[in-house]
């Protein structure tokens, strides 16, 4: 049995970083993300329609002060980008802004360009041709 929700899509993604100052610079300043929130213990950017949020991280151990996608959960986030003109724009923006990232790549499962790129504390994203 289904459940099917009725829904326009997704709200907000919460994510964990380990250095609010340091997210902060990347994602508003770096990315340009619109900063909405910004409070001691949550921090909320936006995307579109959906939000971003942080909260503080608290790893259990040094092992675990930075993300890796090859644990259970989650792998990357994409964000949506509609030409191709855009996706390279973004992509030299990050190598000028010395992020790392991949360049402009091809997804040949799906057969669409992208960039990755990670942030501040390793979580991975992509800016993903529609």
């Amino acid at each position: 049995m289904s459940i099917s929700p009725l829904t326009p899509g997704i709200h907000h993604i919460a994510l964990r970083s380990m250095d609010f100052a340091v997210t902060k610079n990347f994602y508003r300043d770096i990315l340009g993300l619109p900063l909405v929130i910004d409070t001691p213990e949550l921090i909320i950017f936006a995307i579109g329609s959906v939000y971003l949020a942080f909260k503080k991280a608290n790893p259990r151990n040094s092992e675990f002060a930075s993300f890796s996608p090859f644990e259970v959960g989650l792998d990357h986030i994409a964000i949506a980008c509609q030409t191709e003109a855009e996706l390279h724009r973004f992509a030299k923006g990050l190598f000028d802004a010395g992020v790392e990232n991949t360049g402009v790549k091809l997804d040949n499962a799906l057969n669409k360009l992208y960039v990755a790129f990670k942030d501040p504390d390793r979580i991975q994203w992509e800016f993903y041709m529609m």
